[in-house]
C-alpha cells in the first residue's frame, strides 16, 4: 500500500472572527499520485494550498504532510519543513528577474542544505526540462513565458522534494506549450518520485491526471460564503 503524502481530517480554519469557517472533513493523497484540484475562484483552493504548505495554520483537526504533523509545529518549523520538503510552482513564476535561469535554480540551495545542487546538477535538471546551457546563462527576463515556466519547474524540483504544489502554473501558456510543459513536469515528478498537487481552472486538463478532486467535495464553509 502506498504511503500517504497528505492526510487531513476534521480540519477547521478561519481567517478572522468575522470570516467564514473552512471545514475539511477528510482528504488524503497517496505517494506518487498526480492530483488535479479544480474549483471556482473564491472556493478555497488557495486557502487549502496555504494550509498544506504550512503558510497558515488551522485551529482544529489533523493535517499531516509527508507523515509530519504541521499542527504541532511552530511557524519557524513549518517554514523549514516547507523549504526542505515542498516544491512550489506559482502562477506568476516568482523568479528573481535579475538572476539567470541557472542562478534561480541554484537559489533553492541557499535556503535548504538538503536541496542544494551543484551547478552541473542544476544544468542537467534544466536541460531535462528543455532549457539548454545557453538559455540557462541568460537572465530569466530574456526568456519566453514558456521557458520561464520551465525554469520555475526546475527550481521546484531541485533537490527532489517529495511533494510538488503547482498553483495555476499553465494559465499563461498556449495549448501546445502547455501540453509539452505538462509532459515534462509529469516525467520529472515520476523520475524524482514526487507527488503532484496541481490546481487549475482548465477542466480539459483533468484526464491527464490520476485523480480529480473538486474543491467543493473536500471543503465546506459555514458562517458565510468563502472569500
Amino acid at each position: 500500500m502506498s504511503e500517504q503524502v497528505l492526510d487531513i481530517s476534521g480540519l477547521e480554519f478561519q481567517w478572522s472572527n468575522e470570516s467564514p469557517i473552512m471545514h475539511v472533513d477528510r482528504l488524503t493523497i497517496l505517494s506518487g499520485e498526480r492530483v488535479f484540484l479544480k474549483g471556482a475562484s473564491g472556493s478555497g483552493k488557495s486557502t487549502l494550498l496555504s494550509l498544506i504548505g504550512g503558510v497558515t495554520v488551522a485551529s482544529k483537526g489533523r493535517l499531516a504532510v509527508l507523515g509530519q504533523d504541521l499542527m504541532a509545529m511552530s511557524a519557524k518549523q513549518r517554514d523549514r519543513f516547507r523549504v526542505d520538503h515542498l516544491g512550489l510552482i506559482f502562477q506568476q513564476f516568482n523568479l528573481i528577474p535579475y538572476l539567470t535561469a541557472l542562478e534561480n535554480v541554484l537559489l533553492t540551495g541557499s535556503f535548504s542544505k538538503q536541496r542544494r545542487l551543484s551547478p552541473e546538477e542544476a544544468f542537467t535538471l534544466l536541460e531535462e526540462l528543455g532549457i539548454d546551457s545557453q538559455l540557462a546563462e541568460k537572465q530569466v527576463t530574456q526568456l519566453s513565458i514558456g521557458q520561464q515556466q520551465r525554469v520555475a519547474a526546475a527550481r521546484a524540483l531541485a533537490g527532489k522534494p517529495k511533494l510538488i504544489i503547482a498553483d495555476e502554473p499553465t494559465s499563461a501558456l498556449d495549448e501546445e506549450t502547455r501540453d509539452g510543459y505538462l509532459d515534462l513536469l509529469f516525467h520529472q515528478c515520476q523520475s524524482h518520485g514526487a507527488t503532484l498537487i496541481f490546481v487549475s481552472h482548465d477542466r480539459t486538463l483533468a484526464p491527464m491526471f490520476d485523480r480529480e478532486i473538486h474543491i467543493s467535495d473536500a471543503v465546506t464553509w459555514s458562517g458565510g460564503a468563502a472569500k
